[in-house]
C-alpha cells in the first residue's frame, strides 16, 4: 500500500492517527508483492561506477547542515567521494562549496574547520578569499601575463535550502534543489532544520554496499533482533510502519510502543515526533531520522569498492544548546544514537556485505513488509537499467 498525504504536512495529526491504526491492527503498510533482487545489484563494480558518475556526481547532495556554518566567515573541509571540499560562508552570508585544490600545483589551501576569510596554500602560499578568488601570489613576476581572475578555486553548483548546503559534485552541472525535492520540500520547510543547533558528527567506513547500508534505515523488521537491547528495540514497535512516497524520496513513521495510550488518553500529545520515529530518505544518499529532541543525518557513499561505504553521522538538536548542561545532555543523546548506528546496525551490515560478495544464490528477497526498501531498489534500478522482479 502506498499512500501520499504530503499536502497535510509532517506535523499534521492525521499522521499520528494512521500510525495509531497500524499499531492497533498489528500490521504495517505493505508493497503489492515480494521483490526479487539480483545479487549483482549490490556487488557489480560496473554498477558502482555508474552510481558514482551518473547519480552521485549529478544529483544535489546535502554537503553539510547550515547550522554547522552559523557565523560569517565560518568554513569547514569535508571529503566526499574522495574529493576535498571547502565549504565557506562569506561576509554577505552566502554559502559556497569549492574544490579544495590550489590552482597552481593542486595542494589543499584549507584544512579542518574554523573562521577565516582567507586560505593560504601550504606549498607555495597562493592565497584565496572565502569567495574563491585568488588574492595573492608570492613572486608574482614569475607568473607575468596571467589574469588572477581566471585562477580562483573551482566552485561547485550550490544552493542553501531547508537547513542544508547542497551541491552538485560536477562543476559545469546545473543545480535545482526545489526540483530535486519536489513535493517533499514543504515538509522539510515545516520541520525548519535551519533553526536547529548543530551538535556533533562522526565518520567511519564499513564493509557493506552503500545501497545496502541505506536499506537498514528503511524498515523496522530488524528492530527486535538487531536493536533488542537498546532504546530502538525497546521503544519502537517491530515490523510496524506507515509509508509515503515523494517521487524518488520517501518517508516512514515507526510508531513508539506507547502510541496506543492515545486511545485511553486522547489529551496526550499527538505531535508525530512524540509518537513515532519519522525517517526520510532523501535520494540518493541521505537519511533524516527525526525525534522529539533532534534529527540524525546519516549520509552514505561508496568507498572504493562495491561492498564498502563511508558513513557520516550528524546530530542536530531542535533547541540549540545555550548552556553546558544542555550540551552535556546532548552529548549523552548523541552517544546513544551513534552507538545504535555504529555498534548495532553497522555491526550487522558487514555480514550482508560478505553475503553479496561470496553468495552463489541467484537473487535476494525483499518482503512486502519492506516497502521502503523496495522503493529504494526500484528507484536505483530504474536509474541504472537493472532488471528486478
Amino acid at each position: 500500500m502506498t499512500i501520499t498525504h504530503g499536502d497535510k504536512g509532517i506535523l499534521h495529526e492525521g499522521l499520528t492517527r494512521r500510525a495509531l491504526q497500524v499499531a492497533l491492527d498489528r500490521t504495517t503498510d505493505m508493497a503489492a508483492e515480494v521483490l526479487r533482487v539480483p545479487l549483482h545489484y549490490y556487488n557489480d563494480p560496473k554498477l558502482t561506477e555508474l552510481e558514482e558518475s551518473q547519480i552521485l556526481r549529478r544529483t544535489p547532495l546535502a554537503i553539510v547542515p547550515s547550522a554547522q556554518l552559523p557565523r560569517i566567515n565560518d568554513y569547514l573541509v569535508r571529503s566526499v567521494l574522495g574529493a576535498s571540499l571547502l565549504v565557506t560562508r562569506d561576509k554577505s552570508g552566502r554559502a559556497h562549496v569549492f574544490l579544495n585544490y590550489c590552482r597552481h600545483r593542486g595542494a589543499m589551501p584549507a584544512c579542518g574547520q574554523g573562521n577565516s576569510s582567507r586560505f593560504t596554500c601550504p606549498y607555495h602560499a597562493w592565497t584565496y578569499k572565502n569567495t574563491g578568488e585568488l588574492s595573492s601570489i608570492p613572486g608574482k613576476s614569475g607568473f607575468a601575463g596571467i589574469d588572477v581572475k581566471d585562477y580562483g578555486l573551482v566552485e561547485l553548483p550550490v544552493q542553501e535550502r531547508y537547513g542544508f548546503v547542497w551541491a552538485v559534485l560536477t562543476a559545469d552541472a546545473h543545480i535545482d534543489v526545489e526540483a530535486h525535492l519536489g513535493s517533499l520540500a514543504p515538509e522539510l520547510a515545516e520541520l525548519d532544520y535551519s533553526s536547529f543547533g548543530y551538535h556533533d558528527h562522526r565518520e567511519f567506513e564499513s564493509d557493506v554496499s552503500w545501497k545496502g547500508a541505506l536499506e537498514a534505515f528503511a524498515e523496522g523488521y530488524h528492530f527486535p533482533f538487531v536493536h533488542g537491547e537498546s532504546l530502538i528495540g525497546m521503544n519502537t514497535l517491530a515490523n510496524t510502519a506507515i509509508y509515503d512516497e515523494y517521487g524518488k524520496h520517501h518517508r516512514l513513521g515507526f510508531p513508539f510502543t506507547w502510541i496506543t495510550e492515545l486511545v485511553a488518553d486522547p489529551n496526550r500529545s499527538w505531535d508525530v515526533r512524540d509518537n513515532m520515529g519519522v525517517i526520510y530518505w532523501i535520494y540518493p544518499n541521505l537519511i533524516l531520522a527525526n525525534s522529539s529532541v533532534g534529527v540524525e543525518m546519516i549520509d552514505m557513499l561508496p568507498a572504493g569498492a562495491p561492498t564498502r561505504c563511508r558513513v557520516r553521522h550528524t546530530w542536530m538538536s531542535r533547541l540549540p544548546a545555550t548552556s553546558e548542561g544542555m550540551r552535556a545532555g546532548y552529548d549523552m543523546i548523541y552517544d546513544a544514537v551513534h552507538a545504535a548506528v555504529r555498534d548495532e546496525d553497522f555491526a550487522m551490515l558487514p555480514q550482508c556485505g560478505q553475503g553479496v560478495r561470496h553468495g552463489q544464490h541467484d537473487h535476494m528477497l525483499v518482503g512486502r513488509n519492506e516497502i521502503a526498501v523496495q522503493h529504494m531498489i526500484k528507484v536505483f534500478a530504474a536509474e541504472l537499467g537493472v532488471a528486478i522482479g
